[in-house]
């Protein structure tokens, strides 16, 4: 940029805020469409601005220096968004069909069964425990925890029979 003739005196700055900062601020809203970021990413300029205002005020045209630092932040801050949004966008859980009709069933007959043998069964087949460590997390012995798995079976196959001849 230019700069201004040494013998003309430096602008105020409050001036030179009120008169270039609606226009300023009205272009990053254009590009941003977000009229408070675009007025407080025109803000951080004229900060920026003030604490060098004895240079940028002998440049030819301080207000070019301004509203180029300003569309620096805001495509900084676009760049950032877009970064968080491709982030975020990976991050989401793939979306899966509901519970099938068996699952439903299985769930619901489960239900039924008492607490004790339902946590053995879910622990054992889908937790994929062993006896042993079923025993010990639930404080029992193993031979518990086996007759658990046997009559919680038993008790599992009889209802998922009764619902197919009842379907």
């Amino acid at each position: 940029m230019l700069a201004r003739d040494m013998d003309m005196p430096e602008p105020p700055f409050a001036e030179f805020y009120g008169a270039h900062f609606q226009r300023i601020a009205l272009q990053l809203y254009a590009y941003l469409g977000d009229h408070a970021e675009a007025q407080d990413l025109t803000q951080e300029a004229f900060c920026r601005a003030l604490q060098q205002w004895g240079r940028i005020s002998r440049y030819a045209d301080p207000a070019a220096w301004v509203r180029r630092v300003a569309w620096n932040l805001a495509t900084s801050r676009l760049r950032r968004l877009q970064t968080a949004v491709g982030f975020l966008a990976r991050q989401r859980e793939q979306h899966v069909d509901g519970p099938t009709p068996d699952r439903v069933a299985l769930v619901a007959a489960l239900a039924t069964l008492p607490a004790a043998q339902r946590r053995a069964l879910v622990l054992h087949h889908l937790g994929q425990l062993g006896v042993s460590e079923i025993a010990e997390q639930e404080g029992v012995a193993e031979g518990t925890v086996r007759s658990w798995l046997t009559r919680g079976r038993a008790r599992l196959a009889a209802r998922l029979d009764a619902e197919v001849w009842h379907a």
